[in-house]
């Protein structure tokens, strides 16, 4: 049985992938954006450990995650699933004045890792488009350049694989790995594509293999 706290678990994949967790005996943590949305949560998804609250567009309600989910304590995975897709049309602001897609992309997944004490296994999620995707380091931010959405969310993608890449450099005990979940029917990408199920057991599956080991239930 492992302890699982799984981001962006509201819908979609994140909310299949926390079922089928649960389903499979383990302990869910999931997450809402807002207090609101946690309440929608716990009407439809059963049997959870406890819920988290915290919108990504914002750096302080970030941290306040992370320090939700260590009172909580140890976790043997952690599944970063949040995210906003490809299809901003405009290049949107948050309080802290950075592109809405980085803050929950990229910048809400690197400070759950750095201030979330370090599970057994942690799964970024990506996307194919990452590999269109420049490192555009001396423009993270769109300051410089004219908004194209889905290429500041294939950038987003790529900067998620490379932060799982360097944590399995840095963190060699870590099993750190990003997926790319492939086209399915989520709102973020939306009718086409293979079911959410498939995409579910694999992170279902990912947990599992991580865990077992050390595990002996």
């Amino acid at each position: 049985m492992a302890r699982v706290f799984v981001t962006g678990s509201a819908d979609g994949l994140g909310k299949m992938a926390a079922e089928l967790l649960i389903e499979r005996k383990h302990k869910v943590v999931l997450h809402a954006r807002s207090a609101a949305r946690a309440e929608e949560i716990r009407k439809v998804v059963h049997g959870a450990d406890d819920i988290v609250v915290g919108d990504f567009c914002s750096i302080a309600e970030t941290k306040s995650v992370t320090d939700q989910i260590n009172r909580l304590g140890a976790f043997d995975a952690v599944i970063h699933n949040a995210g906003i897709g490809y299809r901003e049309s405009k290049l949107v602001k948050t309080k802290d004045g950075l592109p809405q897609l980085f803050a929950v992309n990229t910048l809400a997944p690197y400070i759950l890792t750095a201030l979330i004490s370090m599970p057994k296994r942690l799964v970024y999620l990506s996307s194919g488009m990452h590999y269109g995707a420049g490192s555009h380091l001396d423009d993270m931010l769109w300051e410089k350049r004219r908004w194209n959405g889905s290429q500041a969310y294939a950038e987003t993608k790529f900067q998620d694989v490379l932060l799982a890449f360097a944590v399995a450099r840095l963190f060699p005990a870590v099993k750190s790995n990003s997926l790319e979940p492939g086209w399915v029917p989520t709102k973020m990408a939306g009718a086409g594509g293979f079911g959410l199920a498939v995409l579910a057991l694999i992170l279902a599956a990912s947990v599992r293999r991580a865990t077992a080991v050390n595990d002996p239930s």
